[in-house]
């Protein structure tokens, strides 16, 4: 079996990665998201273990000390952070995983898995990132003008991944990410490894033509 794809996908909030990300899992076989492990309190409709891991500050913080984070950050006055055995278990399945993360975890994975695949998700315009901002309903007007100035910071960062997908018609986004996976599942190393049998097959009938 040959080691599954991990695949990072960075955005500013509001540029609509999360619903991408789940609409291209629906679509796509053997791949899944990373659940995080965040300290921010639990949103109505969130559910423990689903949407993320829900632990305090010093749970967290112990977690940091033994070495469990794959990458960690500190966002929006919380921390989040992705478990490194839960990923390595998925990846050694030939599961492909998906981290939903920003550019400072993206560069700690890097660092650790340079054949990680980086996405990176740009809204259509400034205006239409505090649109969709403003319509979540949940934050007041100052909390918007941080995260519009939060965003801007993530944004400067988009030239450190491999992949740039504007997020303006959400099918054509969704194809576009269907793309960059179907391209990642044909590259040399990958598909060898899950086919030596037949390769080794086609070879040996090569050679005893010969």
């Amino acid at each position: 079996m040959s080691q599954g794809t991990l695949y990072i996908v960075s955005a500013p909030s509001g540029a609509g990665k999360t619903s991408l990300v789940r609409e291209l899992i629906a679509a796509t076989d053997d791949i899944g998201v990373s659940v995080s492990h965040t300290t921010r309190l639990k949103r109505a409709g969130e559910t423990d273990g689903v949407n993320y891991h829900f632990v305090d500050e010093p749970a967290f913080e112990a977690m940091i000390q033994r070495g469990e984070f794959f990458e960690h950050a500190w966002v929006f006055d919380r921390h989040y952070g992705t478990s490194r055995l839960e990923v390595e278990k998925r990846l050694s399945r030939g599961e492909d995983v998906i981290l939903e993360i920003d550019w400072q975890g993206a560069r700690q994975v890097r660092a650790q898995l340079p054949q990680a695949v980086s996405i990176f998700i740009l809204p259509p315009s400034r205006e239409a990132l505090r649109e969709r901002l403003a319509g979540r309903g949940q934050d007041d007007a100052a909390t918007i003008d941080r995260r519009m100035r939060d965003a801007i910071s993530e944004m400067s960062h988009f030239n450190e991944y491999d992949y740039l997908i504007i997020n303006d018609d959400f099918a054509t986004a969704v194809g576009e990410m269907k793309g960059v996976i179907s391209v990642e599942r044909l590259r040399m190393a990958r598909v060898q490894a899950a086919n030596r049998g037949l390769i080794g097959e086609l070879l040996s009938e090569v050679e005893g033509l010969r």
